[in-house]
């Protein structure tokens, strides 16, 4: 008897529909074709477990199973509970005749319990997409999938009340999730906020500018500054996530399976964090089934590296490509997946090995040229692509100890959103421009036009500071971002002027 059960395969973060079909017949063989891999291929011995510890027998017939399209390699095992169905309904232990109105994923335990999958976000988009009624899935993944509209989400327990259901002798309610509620609700849940940090309000400026106009940030300074307290809370005063941004962060971290358990819709942008020993690979994604990597991670939010001189040079040279495109295409020899990296690169670094050049009390034991050398670990082009150099001191005791209320990161994030909606306007005829950072050079001549005083202000500063000539463009980046804050339609001195601080790392008299 042949019948047909119905999953999905993943392939970046959208998914294919897979047609299951299992045939079971007189003899004693066992077959499963159309490129399955080695978790698939092992779905033979848990269902037949599982099976007999629910009180089914595993066919001992010849068994053929088919998953098509034959071309699409299929991995992982979430595809052990439409096979079990399959063959339950096929050597007629399961009479049913609803199969073909629902997508149905899962792992199976030994003891026929439902374990998680990964990508139902994905895959109830495709089951809506395809016209299928519903979608069958561990309970633990079902708040994921329904916020899907249109489409009866079933998050089941167990594969004894699967058959059960398929059957019509219990009746499960639908997971039902109002996304829009669910997604307002928790716009505003991060666990740091720039109250906590007393001090350093010449760096709060900074992050504001950057988070105003989406511009990348490296933050220099000895140990204790405080560099590292302050990244943390730079998600707090980005603009909220818009619904579709929300969908497709939750789609990335879906794929990736790194969804917490009963998660439904990620709310807030990312924070990642990754440590300096990481792979390149890990940094951008791949691998043999091509995975998210941090930066696909970190989409729609903020992708942190801590002690950057500290990584190595091949994982930072990979990130410049990412930064201009803001997306990144993995390719093998018979496929490519491009995942979204639309991030914001926050770093942190030490100015020197011992950490203390240039500060205020303690003095540098670095010998001569060691500054410059550790600074040169990090590439002429990936520092083009930041741009705002800040300098971090270490904060008074005074401040430290100060019972003044600092600014919280709503009031901030309110001034941030402002200058978002004016750039936002200001680009609305631009494709994939949203913000100041992501100017062309073209644009720039177009929209950053100073007066004959802030151009003199210009010439004295690339003249008096030896900053290099890639700084020009970056200055009129940030200054215009100034005077959106500003709420000002012209660039004016003081903003150029403010900008010209920050390219800290464009001296030629930086590291001696």
């Amino acid at each position: 008897m042949l019948v047909k059960s119905f999953g999905c395969a993943i392939q970046g973060i959208t998914a294919t529909p897979i047609t299951i079909e299992v045939n079971v017949d007189q003899g004693i063989q066992f077959s499963m074709v159309g490129l399955p891999d080695n978790a698939v291929k092992e779905s033979h011995q848990r269902i037949e477990a599982a099976l007999r510890n629910i009180g089914y027998k595993f066919p001992r017939q010849k068994i053929i199973i088919n998953m098509a399209p034959a071309d699409i390699r299929k991995e992982g095992s979430s595809y052990d509970l439409p096979i079990a169905i399959g063959l339950l309904a096929a050597s007629e232990q399961l009479t049913t005749d609803v199969l073909d109105k629902y997508i149905i994923m899962g792992e199976l335990s030994l003891d026929g319990s439902l374990q998680p999958i990964k990508g139902a976000l994905p895959i109830a988009i495709e089951a809506r997409n395809n016209g299928f009624k519903g979608f069958i899935l561990p309970a633990v993944n079902a708040r994921e999938a329904a916020i899907v509209n249109d489409l009866e989400v079933y998050g089941i327990d167990t594969l004894k009340e699967v058959i059960q259901y398929l059957e019509g002798s219990i009746h499960i309610a639908p997971m039902i999730i109002n996304t829009r509620e669910e997604f307002y609700s928790h716009l505003d849940n991060y666990e740091f906020d720039f109250s906590d940090v007393k001090g350093q309000e010449n760096i709060k400026r900074a992050l504001e500018i950057a988070a105003a106009g989406g511009h990348n940030v490296i933050l220099i300074g000895p140990p204790g500054a405080g560099k590292t307290m302050l990244a943390k809370r730079l998600p707090s005063i980005l603009p909220p996530l818009n619904l579709r941004e929300a969908l497709e962060t939750t789609k990335i971290h879906s794929v990736a399976g790194k969804m917490e358990p009963e998660a439904s819709l990620i709310s807030i942008r990312p924070f990642r964090s990754p440590h300096h020993t990481i792979s390149d690979v890990a940094l951008v994604g791949g691998g043999g089934n091509p995975q998210p990597g941090e930066i696909s991670l970190a989409n729609n939010g903020v992708l942190f590296l801590d002690e950057l001189p500290e990584f190595k040079r091949t994982v930072l040279e990979v990130l410049r490509q990412p930064l201009e495109d803001r997306v990144i295409t993995i390719s093998r020899a018979k496929f490519s997946v491009t995942y979204p990296a639309s991030f914001m690169l926050i770093a942190a670094m030490n100015p020197c090995p011992c950490g203390y050049y240039n500060h205020p009390e303690k003095d540098c034991v670095c010998g001569p040229g060691i500054v410059q050398k550790y600074l040169n670990k990090i590439s002429g082009p990936l520092l083009d692509r930041i741009d705002i150099h800040v300098e971090v001191v270490p904060v008074p005791f005074r401040e430290l100890t100060s019972m003044r209320q600092s600014e919280k990161s709503t009031t901030i994030r309110e001034r941030v959103t402002k200058a978002r909606l004016v750039q936002e306007e200001r680009y609305k005829e631009s494709k994939n421009i949203h913000c100041n950072a992501q100017m062309s050079s073209k644009m720039l001549r177009q929209i950053c036009q100073i007066t004959d005083e802030g151009h003199n202000l210009l010439k004295t500063a690339m003249e008096k500071l030896s900053l290099s000539a890639r700084a020009f463009d970056r200055i009129l980046k940030v200054s215009r971002t100034i005077a959106d804050l500003d709420n000002s339609a012209d660039i004016k001195t003081e903003h150029l002027a403010e900008a010209i601080h920050y390219r800290s790392l464009d001296r030629e008299t930086w590291g001696g």
